[in-house]
């Protein structure tokens, strides 16, 4: 696009995103109320899903649409819903498209709500040599790709299951400024947390204060959830409810989808959003949150946090795998916003998180403990 703006260097926060739309580097249709979120926008998915045969990048040369056609099974009608089925693979144009200014970049995730169903998805761009990654200056359709690993769920158009950011330039923080804003704003509720290169969260056994609740293992042959509809099931018909016994050990199975949480109540400041790094080989052969966004404001006590635990999406690969309580799962890194954010995570924003413990996705009525 041709950009005569100016755009500061950081993650951008709500206000900037919609500038962006103003300016005609996001096209869509008019917003929902509550789609852009405190440094993210979700994405709503168009009126057509395609089962496709493979999961697939489109290379530097080619576009996402030249690729359907000879990948394409069959094709799905959204616009009065439609199931997608566990272990198939879908593919879904979105309503929002880009024209970003040569300097700004994006990248995306899934929402919490999606990893906490195990629902695995990745946006596509044109001519894209990677998944959730759009660099700078791209101009082009959006597509997200969709494979439920767990449950049946059923979607429909405008249906929201990830998000993006928008960036410029280098936004994360070092080593050094970890420590010194964990200093200054206490990023991690643990006096024994080393915060070096982000926060290393370790895992939750012990369940105190929930009755020895550690997590939950999802059931097979489910009926299907309803992307859409918010406190709506019951627990006991979708998890296995995981009970601490008086190891402080769990093995996880191969092929299983778990529901854990971190140890330590960790805190987003307001000038800075965070972002969960998945897979860390270096410390178990298992995927750790599928969702890796962390909105500014997450476990901000103005904000009605006070520190919140990182619920995690977890699953093993090909052999099981012992975990012990306090055992590293992952790391948080954190990012600076590009302006004051004029809206925090959980701040009137009706946020599903915020404050949480142990939580399964929003689909779900509270699990009586």
């Amino acid at each position: 696009m041709a950009d005569t703006e100016i755009w500061p260097t950081g993650v951008f926060p709500s206000r900037l995103i919609e500038r962006l739309a103003r300016s005609g580097a996001i096209a869509a249709p008019a917003f929902d109320a509550d789609q852009v979120q405190p440094a993210s926008l979700d994405l709503r998915l168009g009126d057509v899903a395609y089962r496709i045969r493979a999961s697939f990048l489109p290379g530097p040369d080619y576009t996402v649409a030249d690729r359907i056609e000879s990948l394409t099974l069959h094709q799905l009608d959204l616009r009065n819903g439609a199931v997608l089925e566990r272990g198939c693979v879908y593919l879904v144009p979105l309503q929002e498209s880009l024209d970003l200014p040569p300097t700004v970049s994006a990248g995306a995730n899934p929402k919490s709500s999606t990893g906490r169903l195990d629902v695995f998805t990745r946006v596509i761009g044109d001519k894209a040599r990677g998944f959730d990654t759009l660099p700078a200056g791209y101009a082009g359709k959006l597509y997200l790709e969709i494979s439920p690993r767990t449950f049946p769920v059923r979607v429909r158009t405008g249906s929201r299951l990830s998000q993006m950011r928008f960036r410029v330039g280098d936004t994360g923080l070092s080593a050094e400024e970890h420590r010194a804003l964990h200093k200054a704003e206490t990023l991690v509720y643990d006096a024994n947390e080393e915060v070096g290169e982000g926060i290393a969260l370790s895992i939750d056994l012990k369940g105190e204060g929930r009755k020895g609740l550690i997590g939950f293992r999802s059931k097979r042959h489910t009926p299907v959830i309803d992307m859409d509809k918010k406190d709506s099931l019951d627990v006991l018909d979708y998890w296995e409810p995981l009970i601490n016994r008086g190891t402080e050990q769990f093995i996880l199975d191969p092929d299983e989808f778990y529901i854990l949480v971190s140890r330590e109540s960790v805190h987003v400041p307001p000038n800075f959003a965070a972002e969960m790094v998945p897979f860390d080989p270096l410390v178990g052969e298992f995927r750790v949150h599928y969702a890796g966004f962390f909105d500014p404001g997450f476990g901000h006590s103005a904000a009605g946090g006070s520190g919140s635990r990182a619920v995690l999406e977890v699953r093993s690969r090909e052999v099981p795998f012992l975990l012990g309580h306090g055992q590293t799962i992952g790391r948080l890194i954190y990012e600076r916003l590009a302006e004051p954010p004029d809206r925090l995570y959980g701040a009137g924003l009706g946020s599903n998180y915020q404050a949480q413990t142990l939580k399964l996705s929003k689909h779900f009525r509270p699990y009586a403990l």
